[in-house]
């Protein structure tokens, strides 16, 4: 051994551990939300997720992103995105495990009955979230199949051709017809370069063409500035047919078994989501199917929005939570003068703080989860249209402060690119996708207050904060003052700290139901009453450290 090379001191990588057994957090809020349901196949997951192999094809997929090929070698147009084994390795054990169609897996993809055991949307949202520790880009086509599923209904001719086959848990990456494949994925299209949230802006053209067995076929000529995952089997896309803006069909391999005339323009360079393929695109009079009806694109799309507003809140969550077994892992290892980092007054105070808003996003995510489960319920039905803006909004905010805050607790370590702690620059780099995609922070104000003003949502909101009336003073003042607030807001220069006291609010009451009570009041402690600074590692001295870092740790 070179003398004055000796390495110790330097932690060994978080590897080969189960992520749901040592998730606290995520245990609990399944058995408050859904108390019957069978967590084998969780448990079984979180095995497989936290093995090193499988963080072995997440780096790979990271390090070696998608590439595009226009033309094969002699010109001929084939638009086509090569990946790198270990990115279908990784779609493959996403797809096995249903986090794409779980709940359409059945005769008619419509939630159960309200009270039913089964919970299929709260057992999928646990296991997005723990894919989501291990590697979060892939699941871009896995949300879009999951939320274009049920679209399809709009079409019953294609849902009867491709539903079945969209919820199965084949994966099968090749490009060819429908016919031929065991499972099948599906994309989105609605951004264009002249308006992002505003799809009404759209210019694509929907020109009708007759019809097949399929429906009414439509020629479409135009692009989108931002098409995801653009080697999934087919798409949902907005364009503006003669009745206004409507939802069209568009597979990659057309029914004869010629190439759709889309064509990939480029790939996207982002900051992060590095093994997913984000593109620009064109049609050039492809042939699309019409869902639904003319002039009804905005309400349909509407709808899977709120799906992947779901996985946006559900994918943070997980983020948060890998980015803080991290720090919790390495801090447990690393000494400075003289302990370990997990043993220092002020780094206990941070991975304290960083556990209380990783578990009150866990609780917050979940139980928007179950709402989608219980659609036939009307309390549920109106909770789903109050916490989908609000878990998307808040979560999602927190997300990049959390993720730069535990790279912090690595120290150096955690800024570099290579070796299992490199892993939190990663975190870092996806963490603000979610707040931006399907609907920024103003989007998701604007639409709390929609869903907050209509005749329901009061006495929803104050149904849901009930159980934890005074379980905490601060907590009491807080939700006494929102009924007031939202009806006295006469404008909307309010609504984002509207969006966060109804988070916080909500989060709180989830603890005071499901989390040890020094989680419960350390979390009212500092994000109600205000005896927290401005920035974590604030919590007051009064804290319980000991129960909160124990209860967080991943193993």
């Amino acid at each position: 051994m070179d003398a004055t090379h000796e390495v110790f001191n330097q932690p060994e990588p978080l590897a080969d551990y189960d992520l749901f057994e040592g998730n606290s957090a995520l245990r609990d809020a399944l058995k408050f939300n859904a108390p019957a349901l069978d967590t084998g196949e969780l448990s079984q997951l979180g095995g497989l997720l936290g093995s090193a192999e499988m963080q072995m094809h997440a780096r790979l997929a990271n390090v070696h992103p998608p590439q595009l090929h226009s033309h094969d070698r002699f010109g001929n147009r084939i638009d086509q995105v090569e990946f790198h084994p270990s990115y279908h390795a990784l779609m493959k054990a996403a797809t096995g495990a249903g986090l794409h169609g779980t709940p359409w897996a059945r005769p008619h993809p419509s939630p159960p009955p309200a009270g039913e055991g089964a919970s299929p949307h709260v057992l999928r949202a646990a296991g997005f979230m723990l894919f989501t520790e291990l590697e979060p880009s892939i699941l871009c086509p896995i949300s879009m199949t999951y939320a274009a599923t049920p679209a399809l209904r709009g079409n019953a001719a294609v849902y009867a051709d491709w539903g079945p086959k969209l919820a199965s848990r084949e994966y099968d990456p090749a490009l060819k017809s429908w016919h031929d494949k065991a499972g099948l994925t599906m994309g989105m299209g609605m951004t264009e370069k002249q308006g992002g949230s505003d799809v009404r802006a759209n210019t694509t053209q929907a020109v009708a063409d007759g019809s097949d067995n399929w429906g009414r076929r439509y020629r479409l000529t135009g692009h989108k500035w931002f098409f995801s995952a653009p080697m999934c089997d087919a798409f949902l896309v907005l364009a503006q047919a003669p009745a206004g803006l409507s939802c069209f069909f568009l597979p990659r391999i057309l029914p004869d078994g010629s190439l759709n005339a889309i064509r990939i323009q480029r790939l996207k360079d982002k900051l992060g989501n590095k093994a997913n393929a984000s593109s620009e695109v064109e049609f050039q009079e492809a042939s699309a199917w019409l869902v639904g009806d003319e002039g009804r694109g905005i309400p349909q799309i509407l709808e899977m929005g709120t799906m992947t507003r779901l996985d946006c809140a559900l994918g943070t969550s997980g983020l948060m939570r890998q980015a803080l077994s991290i720090a919790l892992d390495h801090t447990a290892q690393r000494k400075a003068f003289g302990k370990r980092l997990i043993e220092q007054p002020l780094m206990r105070n941070v991975l304290a703080d960083l556990a209380l808003e990783s578990e009150a996003s866990t609780a917050l995510a979940i139980r928007l989860a179950r709402a989608f489960d219980n659609t036939g319920d009307a309390h549920e039905a109106a909770m789903a249209r109050l916490l989908t803006p609000v878990a998307k909004f808040w979560i999602c905010k927190r997300g990049s402060h959390f993720a730069q805050e535990a790279m912090e607790c690595l120290g150096g370590n955690g800024y570099v690119e290579e070796g299992g702690e490199g892993v939190m620059a990663r975190i870092y780099r996806e963490m603000p996708l979610n707040s931006i995609w399907e609907g920024a922070g103003n989007i998701m104000a604007l639409d709390l207050l929609r869903a907050l003003r209509k005749a329901d949502a009061g006495t929803a909101l104050a149904h849901e904060l009930a159980p934890a009336k005074g379980a905490h003073p601060a907590l009491d003042r807080l939700v006494a003052a929102l009924p007031l607030r939202v009806e006295e807001m006469a404008t909307e220069l309010e609504a984002r700290r509207l969006a966060q006291d109804v988070a916080l609010a909500i989060q709180a009451a989830l603890l005071q139901q499901t989390a040890p009570a020094a989680v419960f009041a350390a979390f009212c402690d500092s994000r109600i009453a205000g005896h927290w600074g401005q920035s974590f590692g604030t919590l007051g001295a009064g804290t319980d450290f000991d129960a909160i870092i124990t209860r967080a740790m991943p193993y």
